[in-house]
């Protein structure tokens, strides 16, 4: 898959591309209806793309409101891939961006990727103010000879399912209904940095993760599953605020941090990224009295949660993800 930044001298880099336009934050069922319309346009000599915006448009038009995100761009385009799209264009959102008229965004990005084809959401809106929407989007298209297709939101009972609605579920912890918006288990991609090696020393090493700002569920141990190149290996992970360790200093700790430990892995994961399946909360983070009743406790976190993850439906679920 070409990952292509920005949108000058591009139509010489795609060929007579059919496209989908959007954040696609968090790449929800929702999204995935989007998505699908052009992974199923199997022409040769098309090239099937997504056109998505980094930073988010929130950060620009109202940073102040701007929520953490579900999916960095990192790991949109890890799961792009998977589906299997040949080319990513994103599109840096400046101010310059913001305050383009709709007409201008479709000759100036559309016009120059050579797309006669675009497939939106219903309640997409592009321009200054939010003056595009897809009506607009659709006479602008004919006007200039490309066909704009609208797709039906995806809902949920009565409700329309949005990237709003899956961050506070995963953020409140309901990681079994933001699974059915998904449908595949709540992740986080993040990079391995250093620690306290804590862990190490009670003899069950962690590795520590930084999620780039993507929104996470509420403290707690986690049972999980941690992709490896391409292996599914169980994990226990806690989000947190170590309170065993640092006591009276956890009011000095603003941001919780995300530790975790790989049953059976050893090797060097320092720098590299993992993604990260939550499949299900096994208790919530307590001060322990000493390290050993600490380290006593983690042991019948790892034998609850492998017992969780030797489910074959749990490893049906994380590896269906990857197809559209």
């Amino acid at each position: 898959m070409k990952v292509l930044y920005g949108y000058k001298d591009i139509r010489k880099k795609l060929r007579d591309p059919v496209v989908a336009i959007g954040i696609f934050d968090g790449i929800h069922i929702g999204h995935k209806r989007v998505i699908k319309k052009i992974l199923n346009l199997r022409e040769p000599g098309r090239d099937r793309v997504v056109v998505t915006f980094d930073p988010h448009p929130q950060t620009v038009l109202r940073p102040e409101r701007m929520p953490d995100r579900i999916m960095s761009l990192e790991h949109r385009l890890f799961i792009f891939e998977k589906m299997g799209l040949d080319a990513v264009v994103v599109i840096s959102f400046t101010g310059f961006i913001a305050m383009m008229p709709p007409e201008e965004f479709v000759k100036r990005v559309l016009l120059r990727m050579g797309t006669r084809k675009v497939y939106v959401g219903g309640n997409f809106y592009f321009g200054r103010g939010k003056t595009g929407d897809v009506r607009t989007f659709e006479k602008i298209g004919r006007d200039y000879g490309i066909d704009v297709r609208t797709v039906p939101p995806v809902k949920k009972g009565a409700r329309v399912i949005s990237s709003t609605w899956l961050r506070r579920l995963i953020s409140s912890g309901d990681i079994e209904k933001a699974e059915k918006l998904l449908r595949r288990p709540v992740s986080v991609l993040g990079t391995v940095v250093s620690g306290d090696r804590r862990g190490e020393a009670l003899g069950i090493p962690t590795a520590n993760i930084d999620p780039h700002q993507e929104v996470i569920p509420p403290p707690g141990v986690y049972a999980v599953k941690v992709d490896i190149d391409g292996k599914l290996l169980d994990g226990v992970l806690n989000i947190g605020f170590k309170p065993t360790f640092y006591g009276r200093r956890l009011k000095k700790r603003k941001e919780p941090q995300i530790e975790v430990h790989i049953i059976g892995f050893k090797g060097d994961l320092y720098g590299r990224s993992l993604e990260i399946f939550f499949k299900r909360k096994l208790r919530r983070e307590k001060r322990f009295k000493n390290e050993e009743m600490l380290k006593r406790q983690i042991t019948k976190d790892v034998e609850q949660a492998k017992k969780i993850l030797a489910s074959k439906k749990v490893l049906h679920k994380i590896r269906r993800y990857k197809y559209i």
